[in-house]
């Protein structure tokens, strides 16, 4: 059951994913956009000193980014602080790999593929620790205020990635997928950029769209579809992984969906379209999708049933290219490849997608979550190359779902190759991360961490989903905590009367929506180089913003599991009790929220411990969290009134992300008003004690506590919307 779908503002999203720069090259006019209206962007404030390299060093607006820089890099100003990086070779070839120049001493962030489906952060302060297929790299430079961010792109035909040697030198690899697209230079490989802010410097290097809020839905996932398995004999031992052999043979569901003639009278539906709407009703559910693979099924289309036979389907063999193989193998993929997958003919895949869709809608579908995306980069050869297979998938894809669903009713998974992100164009909402694994302990932090990281990336340009979570669960609350700042909607899979109303009640309001921060939750800026899992004295902070306020969620990932890739030294399940900082200038945009009358100091508030401080914007307050432990903080302005009061909003304070609750704010005469949504207790810091307090236009009690200036009200149960007005 999924308690907050995809928002709808973003349903109509356009050009969600248009950051022309990274597709130069591409006959495909909607990605294209001038140099001119690139240079709109931002300055960030450097003197103008154009990216340049001297002696061997890289210098973007005068600081160093890399030395030993080889003579065939060819460095193209694009803008004051950024540039294109690329190389040139004496021979032609699919796949080239390019050095930049030596990192040595300079503390990093990297977002790598570590399996061919999924990314993870990596820390580190050489060139030697940057892992093969890193698809971002943020580089703190010598200067500590400065950050310089290296995005390998789509040139053309041609994907790069990054990739560090033995000898701390930075390469690039760039490959076509198909060994008959081959070129000997690659000039617009890698994008460079520098500012002094990180996220300010990420948001400057492609083009953000905003998004909204969400009501509830539900995911039909894999299961549904009519398959057949030739890997899997009845009555035989189940071979592990060959569940991924199963191929597609109609577009239709399968025999568990619907009643044949023969059957006795029953209560189960007839068909997909009487159980989607049994569970509509059921459940006041506004949406219902389905699941399906980027090629129908894991194991692509069945080449030789009558349903798929009219696209052409053709069994092919994946073959994962050098970079997946150098990081952490996948059981799908490695069974695809021995069991080959049913490749839809290109030039019927719209047909293909079209067909489905229609027939989903035809049966009260809303929309569809698509898994399985990155597998067209292992199916290239003979098809022109990774690029524009996936381009051609990928506008089809988005085509059909534009045609036949209401709305833009997609979710992507699977799909953390740049592949697949850049070429991406309506599709709004990406899983940003490797799946949640209830039973998997060592996995809980890495869930929490990866994602946080991964939408540094992701965040520039769609919502990153955060994939399900169990609410009965030892790490359930650490997993909602996570979500309530993470900007998403919130995903739960509990088995029927398997949930934890407490922790379910602190996310989603009794109508079903959540209280959604503004933004996709990211570290904070004193997080982006330590490894809050593996060094054993980092917190995680992950800040948001919502209207008027702000919020920080503090996680203790450490001890509970180590990165994949990474040789671990350390005791994994195990306690570790950690301190750290927290300080409201943690949270970035703050100023968003401040105004004119904002006295410098803030009103913060503990969801664990219900408590409530004043704190000036620069100073910190100290936590101590165990192992899988968390808080969530609402941080809001303390803002002068009528020269004598002092006031701060703070929200349903019995909701994690109390803050999101609260929509318009307005003070006159001598009374505060404060529009918001959903019941439960609001509260607030006010400097003196109210003297009226009225909900909806009727008078309510309220308590006020004078040792830290707590006022707190009741909103009933049945006012969805509420309308608060404090009289002084």
């Amino acid at each position: 059951m999924i308690a907050s779908p995809p928002p709808p503002s973003l349903r109509n999203l356009k050009n969600a994913c248009c950051f022309s720069p990274f597709i130069l090259g591409s006959s495909y006019h909607h990605r294209v956009i001038s140099v001119q209206s690139q240079r709109t962007w931002r300055p960030v404030m450097f003197l103008n000193q154009k990216p340049t390299v001297k002696d061997g060093v890289l210098s973007i607006n005068g600081r160093d980014a890399l030395a030993g820089v080889p003579d065939n890099v060819v460095v193209t100003p694009w803008t004051d602080s950024s540039a294109f990086l690329g190389a040139t070779s004496a021979h032609s070839t699919s796949r080239h790999v390019f050095k930049l120049g030596v990192i040595q001493d300079a503390r990093f962030l990297c977002l790598f593929r570590f399996k061919i489906f999924w990314m993870i952060p990596r820390v580190g302060n050489s060139g030697s620790d940057i892992p093969a297929e890193t698809q971002m790299l943020l580089l703190e430079a010598k200067e500590e205020t400065t950050y310089i961010v290296f995005l390998p792109v789509l040139n053309g035909e041609f994907r790069s990635s990054l990739q560090g040697n033995s000898a701390n030198e930075l390469e690039f690899c760039v490959e076509s997928g198909d060994p008959a697209i081959v070129a000997s230079e690659s000039l617009n490989a890698v994008f460079v950029n520098c500012g002094n802010n990180p996220f300010d410097l990420m948001t400057e290097s492609m083009n953000l769209t905003k998004g909204g809020t969400p009501p509830r839905f539900l995911i039909i996932d894999d299961g549904w579809q009519d398959t057949t398995n030739e890997f899997r004999k009845e009555g035989e031992p189940i071979v592990e992984g060959s569940e991924f052999g199963g191929r597609l043979v109609s577009i239709k569901e399968n025999r568990k969906f619907k009643k044949t003639e023969n059957e006795a009278p029953s209560e189960a539906p007839t068909d997909l379209k009487e159980f989607v709407s049994d569970i509509k009703k059921s459940f006041g559910l506004k949406y219902v999708y389905v699941w399906h693979a980027l090629l129908g099924y894991w194991g692509g289309l069945h080449p030789d049933a009558p349903g798929t036979k009219k696209y052409n389907p053709e069994l092919k063999f994946p073959v994962q290219s050098p970079g997946n193989l150098a990081n952490m193998r996948d059981l799908s993929m490695d069974c695809m490849e021995k069991y080959g997958v049913g490749m839809i003919d290109p030039t019927k895949v719209s047909e293909f997608y079209d067909d489905l869709h229609k027939y989903l809608v035809s049966q009260e579908v809303d929309g569809v979550k698509v898994d399985v995306q990155n597998i067209l980069e292992t199916l290239a050869t003979g098809l022109g190359g990774r690029v524009s297979l996936t381009r051609h998938f990928q506008e089809a894809l988005e085509k059909s779902v534009a045609a036949n669903f209401k709305d833009n009713s997609i979710i992507c998974c699977m799909g953390h190759s740049t592949d697949s992100i850049y070429n991406s164009k309506t599709s709004a909402i990406t899983r940003a991360s490797d799946d949640y694994y209830p039973k998997n302990a060592k996995t809980q932090s890495l869930h929490i961490a990866a994602v946080a990281y991964n939408s540094i990336f992701f965040g520039e340009f769609v919502v990153p989903d955060w994939d399900m979570f169990y609410s009965r669960h030892y790490a359930a609350e650490f997993h909602a905590a996570a979500r309530a700042v993470g900007g998403c909607g919130v995903y739960v899979s509990d088995k029927p009367g398997q949930h934890d109303f407490k922790i379910l009640k602190g996310l989603v309001l009794p109508d079903g929506s959540v209280l959604r921060a503004k933004y996709p939750g990211r570290p904070s800026r004193d997080c982006l180089f330590s490894d809050p899992v593996m060094d054993g004295e980092s917190l995680l902070k992950i800040w948001n913003l919502n209207k008027y306020s702000g919020v920080i969620g503090v996680f203790n990932c450490q001890g509970a599991g180590s990165w994949p890739c990474l040789d671990s030294s350390i005791l994994n399940d195990t306690n570790v009790e950690l301190s750290g900082k927290v300080s409201p200038a943690d949270i970035e945009l703050f100023q968003e929220v401040c105004g004119e009358s904002w006295t410098g100091d803030c009103a913060v508030f503990s969801f664990q411990e219900g408590s409530l401080s004043r704190l000036p914007k620069q100073r910190s307050f100290p936590v101590t969290l165990e192992t899988l432990q968390c808080d969530v903080f609402t941080i809001s302005p303390i803002k002068v009134y009528n020269k004598t009061i002092r006031f701060a909003p703070l929200g349903l304070i019995e909701m994690y992300n109390s803050g999101g609750a609260v929509k318009a704010m307005e003070f006159s005469k001598d009374r505060m008003r404060i529009k918001g949504r959903g019941p439960g207790r609001f509260g607030a810091y006010s400097s003196q004690k109210p003297k009226s307090c009225l909900v909806n236009s009727r008078e309510v009690g309220f308590n006020f506590r004078s040792e830290d200036n707590l006022l707190t009200t009741i909103i009933p149960h049945e006012a969805n919307s509420w309308d608060i007005s404090i009289g002084y």
